[in-house]
Formats: C-alpha cells, structure tokens, sequence
C-alpha cells in the first residue's frame, strides 16, 4: 500500500491525480488552500473514499509531514494572465511552498522509514517557446512570463535540494492540459462562458500561438506510469504529440457551441498580450520508454467538455 500526499487535490489536474491514487486503493493526503479555482464539491466524491484525509492549508504554511512514499505537488498558481497583473501570490505558492515542501522532506528522519520523493509538477512554459522542432528535458530554461519564471524558479530548487540535501524527486513537465473541470480562466471553459454571456471570445495574437493539448486524464496516467516505474530522481516531458493554434482551438469550440463554420463573428482578435509565447512543444519519448501513451483524442473529446461548460456554470 502507498500513502500519497496530492497537494492542489481540488485543483484541476490535481483532482484527476487523486482519484487515480484512491481508485488504486492508496492511502491518499488531500491538501488543499482552496482559493477561487478550488472545485469543494470534489470533496463529496473524495470522501467517499475511506482511504482520502483532507487537510485546507496553504503549502507554505504546512509544519508537519505524516509518513508517506510521494508528494505529488500540483498546488499551484497558473494562469499566466494574472501573473503578468501581480506576481505576489505566484512566488508565494509556486517558490516559497515548494521550498517549505522540500525542506518538510529532508528534514523527516530516516531512521524509521525512507524520506517521501517529491513528485513536482512543472510545465512546459519553463523552456520559453520554440519555433520548430521540439524541447527535451535536457534543454535550458528560458523562462517569459511570471509564471513560467516561478515555475522554472521551483525547479531549480528541486535539483537543488536534490544535490545539496539527497532529496528524491520527480519532475514532470505537461503541456497545456484540457478537461472537464477546469476553471474559466482557461481557454476552452473561458469561450465557452463567454459565448453563454453573449461575450466574444478574446483570442491573443490573432490566434497563431500554437499549443499542445493533453487531456488531465492522460496527464494523471503519466504520474501512476512514473511511480509504478519505480524511477527517482528524472525528469520527464509529457505532451501527447496533438498541436494546433488558438484560433483552431477556439474554431472548434465555436463549432460545436453555436453549430457553425463562421466561427470569426464570436471572436475578438484585437488583444495582444506581453510575454506571449508563439509555440510550445515538447519531446515526450522518455516518458513513453515506459510504456505511457495518451488514449484521450481532442477532436473526440471537445464536443463533451463544451457541453459540459455550457450546463455547468462556474462562478
């Protein structure tokens, strides 16, 4: 039996990692600050579990570390919009509580059991953007935005932690991830509760940045492929190998929305934003070395996520 801390457990991706852990049977450490994106209604579906705790508190402000084999941190600040207005509460969630977390394991003592690994989630923004071809996880960081530059800032101190105090760890770095789930600042929720107010959706850079898609469900199953490897101490991309730009992101939303082709009517394409990345793409094979695959495929899932936004209203 594992016994697994997920922090950011009612976050987005968060939420699809901890119920693979509890449908695997582990003992599961939920921990939560719970601000505006944290869904509370997962909570009913959690504790139906007997094998969920859950623990409202900040990261950083967490003082006590129970016996476990991972912390699978997904707490996080992660829209970049908002870092670009104030980055505060991005170096307080994204640095400093991942440092709180670090020195919480290396200072568990090892004379009863092996200290927790940290499992860290990154991103793919951490590389900064690329034109062509594809990042590896032995590329440099280039970091462009507040965001990113936190996230990437987190990294450092898990490989420093790593070399300086023997910490184990994990880093994984996802792409832009989709879902039913996902709070309205996204892309995909965003249009769709902007085409319900009779808004029109505000596509930066006339739609060209190009991202890759990776459903939260493939994402939560690169996580149990990692662990069930056995592996510590790596990093590894995970992306999925499906990209496309905005505007045919939010051309598809449109679509299945209004069931229309004139899909530009809905559209906004005066904004352009600071620190805009033109591509994002990853090299995943590392990952996929351990028998990973995605089985989510975009087309066939947009059409549910956009009914689902379109019942479901989120505050």
């Amino acid at each position: 039996m594992k016994i697994i801390y997920v922090t950011g457990c009612l976050g987005f991706i968060g939420s699809y990692v901890t119920r693979k852990c509890l449908q695997k049977g582990w003992m599961v450490y939920g921990v939560d600050k719970c601000t505006y994106v944290a869904n509370r209604a997962l909570l009913e579906e959690f504790d139906k579990y007997d094998n969920f705790t859950f623990l409202e508190k900040d990261i950083k402000d967490l003082d006590h570390l129970y016996d476990c084999d991972y912390i699978i941190n997904t707490a996080a600040e992660s829209h970049v919009g908002n870092s670009i207005i104030d980055s505060e509460d991005f170096i307080s969630s994204n640095i400093m509580g991942v440092r709180n977390l670090l020195d919480l394991v290396r200072n568990k003592p090892e004379n009863c059991n092996r200290r927790p690994i940290m499992f860290h989630f990154s991103t793919d923004e951490v590389y900064g953007d690329i034109v062509e071809g594809e990042h590896t996880e032995e590329h440099l960081l280039h970091p462009s935005n507040p965001y990113s530059a936190a996230k990437a800032a987190a990294d450092m101190l898990v490989l420093a932690w790593a070399r300086t105090y023997n910490v184990e760890y994990i880093i994984l770095r996802p792409t832009n991830n989709y879902g039913i789930g996902q709070y309205p600042e996204k892309l995909i929720p965003l249009s769709v509760k902007n085409m319900m107010r009779g808004l029109k959706i505000r596509l930066h850079n006339n739609g060209t940045p190009i991202r890759n898609w990776l459903h939260a469900d493939d994402t939560a199953e690169a996580v149990m492929a990692i662990i069930d490897s056995g592996n510590v101490n790596e990093i590894y991309n995970v992306a999925g190998g499906f990209e496309q730009t905005n505007a045919e992101t939010v051309r598809k939303i449109v679509s299945v929305h209004h069931d229309t082709d004139d899909w530009k009517r809905f559209v906004d394409f005066s904004y352009s934003r600071q620190g805009q990345d033109v591509r994002y793409a990853l090299n995943d094979d590392k990952l996929r070395s351990l028998g990973w695959k995605p089985k989510k495929i975009f087309d066939e899932e947009i059409a549910s996520i956009v009914k689902y936004y379109k019942t479901n209203f989120i505050w």
